[in-house]
């Protein structure tokens, strides 16, 4: 039985790197580049429409840069998972994409094969940090969540228990099977339960879940 393979876009506004990165998404059949785009502007309405699984997005473009991409992409509803692919390992660089919606940040220097290990992960619904930045997000992580509890009670039933799969770590397309229903269904769930709770990506709403949860460590 074949598995659906899952749907990745790419932007950033060097030809050879997408070309680099489509090769090596290639070597994996579960793998499917549907998109590409050499520019913010041009890649929000390819996003919007295609709401691929995965988008790698390029922090450091001419014009539109990644963060304002990024911002631009959440903004537009876009639930797809994003990672960042960049340069720079700089503290306020990594902190500022994940605070507004990235799923991970990995530097364009790592190995081919953790990289592509890494993509896997972020696919399976995990964070993905590359390790030079992970102290950075850790430290970044540890400051006190401001959401409150009365925030938890806006959500409906459903939204909840889609929160909770968050939480574990879970895909879109587990939380379906799990829940028995379809894929946009739970798309359309996580889009409300992030405006509702002023969350930017499924990383934030998972920690601030945690943090729900276990209340001060």
């Amino acid at each position: 039985m074949s598995e659906q393979k899952s749907s990745v876009m790419l932007i950033d506004d060097h030809p050879l790197l997408r070309k680099g990165l489509k090769q090596l998404l290639a070597l994996e059949d579960d793998l499917e580049v549907i998109a590409e785009a050499s520019s913010g502007a041009e890649a929000i309405p390819l996003a919007t429409e295609l709401d691929p699984d995965l988008i790698i997005l390029d922090l450091n473009m001419q014009g539109m840069d990644g963060i304002a991409t990024l911002k631009k992409l959440r903004d537009e509803g876009v639930t797809s998972r994003i990672v960042m692919l960049t340069v720079s390992d700089a503290d306020e660089d990594v902190v500022n994409a994940i605070s507004n919606g990235a799923d991970g940040y990995l530097l364009k220097d790592s190995d081919p094969e953790i990289l592509l290990e890494h993509i896997k992960r972020a696919l399976s619904g995990k964070m993905v940090l590359s390790e030079a930045v992970t102290q950075v997000l850790a430290t970044a992580l540890r400051r006190p969540t401001v959401k409150t509890p009365a925030e938890l009670n806006s959500l409906t039933n459903r939204e909840h228990e889609i929160l909770s799969f968050i939480a574990k770590g879970l895909s879109n397309k587990l939380i379906a099977r799990e829940l028995n229903i379809s894929d946009g269904t739970v798309k359309v769930h996580v889009k409300h339960l992030l405006k509702k709770l002023g969350l930017r990506s499924r990383v934030e709403a998972a920690v601030w879940m945690v943090n729900q949860q276990g209340g001060k460590v």
